[in-house]
Protein backbone atom coordinates (compact mmCIF):
# COMPACT_ATOMS: atom_id res chain seq x y z
CA UNK A 1 0.00 0.00 0.00
CA UNK A 2 1.66 3.42 -0.84
CA UNK A 3 1.41 5.44 1.89
CA UNK A 4 2.58 9.25 0.58
CA UNK A 5 -1.50 9.52 -1.29
CA UNK A 6 -4.92 10.51 0.20
CA UNK A 7 -7.14 8.23 0.96
CA UNK A 8 -10.88 7.69 1.09
CA UNK A 9 -13.94 6.01 2.75
CA UNK A 10 -17.59 5.68 1.71
CA UNK A 11 -20.14 5.04 3.95
CA UNK A 12 -23.20 3.93 4.02
CA UNK A 13 -26.60 5.61 5.70
CA UNK A 14 -25.32 4.42 8.89
CA UNK A 15 -21.83 6.02 8.71
CA UNK A 16 -20.56 2.67 8.41
CA UNK A 17 -17.21 2.29 6.03
CA UNK A 18 -18.18 0.26 3.58
CA UNK A 19 -15.09 0.79 0.93
CA UNK A 20 -11.82 2.85 1.26
CA UNK A 21 -9.54 3.55 -1.66
CA UNK A 22 -7.01 5.73 -2.61
CA UNK A 23 -7.21 8.92 -4.97
CA UNK A 24 -5.96 12.65 -5.27
CA UNK A 25 -4.02 14.51 -2.87
CA UNK A 26 -6.43 16.85 -1.07
CA UNK A 27 -7.09 19.91 -3.21
CA UNK A 28 -4.97 18.18 -6.09
CA UNK A 29 -5.92 20.42 -9.31
CA UNK A 30 -7.19 22.70 -7.28
CA UNK A 31 -10.48 20.14 -6.76
CA UNK A 32 -12.10 19.10 -3.47
CA UNK A 33 -11.21 15.52 -3.86
CA UNK A 34 -13.68 14.46 -0.37
CA UNK A 35 -16.52 16.28 -2.15
CA UNK A 36 -16.05 15.13 -6.06
CA UNK A 37 -15.87 11.34 -4.73
CA UNK A 38 -18.81 11.98 -3.09
CA UNK A 39 -20.79 13.09 -5.29
CA UNK A 40 -19.59 10.81 -7.98
CA UNK A 41 -20.55 7.72 -6.45
CA UNK A 42 -23.52 9.34 -4.40
CA UNK A 43 -22.24 8.18 -0.71
CA UNK A 44 -20.72 10.52 2.16
CA UNK A 45 -16.91 10.44 1.17
CA UNK A 46 -14.53 11.22 3.69
CA UNK A 47 -10.42 11.41 4.00
CA UNK A 48 -8.83 8.93 6.13
CA UNK A 49 -4.91 9.09 6.82
CA UNK A 50 -3.15 5.82 6.28
CA UNK A 51 -0.53 7.21 8.98
CA UNK A 52 -3.15 7.67 11.62
CA UNK A 53 -3.95 4.92 13.94
CA UNK A 54 -5.10 5.40 17.65
CA UNK A 55 -5.35 9.14 17.37
CA UNK A 56 -1.44 9.16 16.78
CA UNK A 57 0.30 9.52 13.77
CA UNK A 58 3.14 7.00 12.91
CA UNK A 59 5.84 9.43 11.60
CA UNK A 60 5.08 11.90 14.29
CA UNK A 61 2.68 14.11 11.60
CA UNK A 62 -0.73 15.68 12.88
CA UNK A 63 -3.17 12.74 13.10
CA UNK A 64 -6.32 12.62 10.92
CA UNK A 65 -9.70 11.70 12.21
CA UNK A 66 -8.73 9.11 14.88
CA UNK A 67 -7.75 6.26 13.35
CA UNK A 68 -7.46 5.07 9.55
CA UNK A 69 -10.79 3.46 8.24
CA UNK A 70 -11.54 0.13 7.73
CA UNK A 71 -14.17 -1.62 6.37
CA UNK A 72 -17.01 -2.13 9.23
CA UNK A 73 -15.21 1.38 11.21
CA UNK A 74 -17.92 3.65 12.28
CA UNK A 75 -17.42 7.37 10.97
CA UNK A 76 -18.59 9.73 14.15
CA UNK A 77 -19.93 13.28 13.11
CA UNK A 78 -19.12 14.18 16.97
CA UNK A 79 -15.60 13.50 17.07
CA UNK A 80 -15.01 13.41 13.19
CA UNK A 81 -13.18 10.11 13.70
CA UNK A 82 -13.74 6.53 12.54
CA UNK A 83 -13.81 4.29 15.12
CA UNK A 84 -12.92 0.64 14.68
CA UNK A 85 -16.06 -1.94 15.77
CA UNK A 86 -16.37 -2.98 19.25
CA UNK A 87 -14.59 -5.93 20.38
CA UNK A 88 -17.08 -6.54 23.31
CA UNK A 89 -20.21 -5.24 24.74
CA UNK A 90 -18.46 -4.01 27.73
CA UNK A 91 -16.15 -2.64 26.45
CA UNK A 92 -15.47 1.61 26.42
CA UNK A 93 -13.96 3.89 23.92
CA UNK A 94 -11.10 5.93 25.43
CA UNK A 95 -9.99 9.25 24.28
CA UNK A 96 -7.62 7.96 21.59
CA UNK A 97 -10.39 6.05 19.87
CA UNK A 98 -9.15 2.87 20.44
CA UNK A 99 -11.84 0.10 22.96
CA UNK A 100 -10.41 -0.50 26.45
CA UNK A 101 -11.24 -3.08 28.46
CA UNK A 102 -13.31 -2.91 31.73
CA UNK A 103 -10.11 -4.11 33.63
CA UNK A 104 -6.66 -4.15 31.55
CA UNK A 105 -4.98 -7.14 30.76
CA UNK A 106 -2.22 -8.54 32.79
CA UNK A 107 1.33 -7.53 32.13
CA UNK A 108 3.19 -10.93 33.22
CA UNK A 109 4.29 -12.09 29.82
CA UNK A 110 1.85 -14.79 29.66
CA UNK A 111 -0.92 -15.00 26.59
CA UNK A 112 -4.52 -14.16 27.75
CA UNK A 113 -7.87 -13.36 26.00
CA UNK A 114 -10.90 -11.60 26.84
CA UNK A 115 -13.99 -13.31 28.43
CA UNK A 116 -16.96 -11.26 28.10
CA UNK A 117 -19.50 -13.54 29.92
CA UNK A 118 -17.18 -13.19 33.52
CA UNK A 119 -15.53 -9.94 32.36
CA UNK A 120 -11.94 -11.20 32.93
CA UNK A 121 -9.12 -12.14 31.24
CA UNK A 122 -8.22 -15.85 31.13
CA UNK A 123 -4.67 -17.13 30.31
CA UNK A 124 -4.55 -18.75 27.16
CA UNK A 125 -2.20 -22.20 27.46
CA UNK A 126 0.23 -22.09 24.25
Amino acid sequence: MVTDMAYYAFLDENNIVTEVIPGKNENEDGVNWEEWYGNFRGQVCKRTSYNTIGNSHRTNGTPFRGNYAGIGYTYSQDLDAFVPPSPYASWTLNANIQWQPPTPMPNDGKGYSWNEETQSWVEVNG
